[in-house]
């Protein structure tokens, strides 16, 4: 059974130490995924500040990583996620897999950071120079959920 690793924290993401907890770990695993979310400058954004529903935002994190495991045979599973305010460049999300093999790890990562921006419990609210204001998921973020549902649902038929 895969190890699942699922954090929402207010502070920092070591990212490095993510990585190196999977990276070695395991002589099986001849691959290991991670992505990085960070606070992207656009015009006119000072910070970004993430909330979430205690509990209930990990129990949604650890379904996505879990269902990942299980279709992908992870050994490993990690979803990190920052909440509160984050300044230009800060690191938000954090997810990584190992797998025996890359393109499983690879398929995996992908699967778990999409999934996660629709299906988590998070409320975005985005400070700019002329004000706050919280915004809703992006319709880029469906369809990138969407075509995961539609994948393993074709694979499942």
């Amino acid at each position: 059974m895969a190890r699942i690793t699922v954090t929402v924290s207010s502070f920092p993401i070591a990212c490095g130490d993510l990585l190196d907890r999977l990276a070695g770990d395991d002589a099986d695993c001849g691959g290991v995924a991670s992505f990085t979310g960070q606070v992207r400058a656009e015009p006119g954004l000072v910070a970004l500040e993430l909330e979430h529903y205690p509990g209930v935002t990990e129990d949604a994190l650890t379904r996505i990583a879990r269902s990942a495991a299980d279709q992908w045979s992870l050994h490993q599973a990690i979803i990190h996620h920052r909440v509160g305010r984050m300044e230009l460049g800060e690191v938000i999300v954090f997810v990584a897999a190992s797998a025996p093999h890359r393109r499983a790890a690879l398929d995996a990562t992908a699967y778990m950071i999409d999934m996660l921006k629709t299906d988590a419990p998070f409320w975005k609210r985005v400070h700019t120079q002329a004000g706050s204001h919280w915004v809703e998921a992006r319709d880029t973020d469906r369809e990138a959920a969407a075509f995961w549902t539609d994948t393993l649902a074709s694979e499942d038929a």
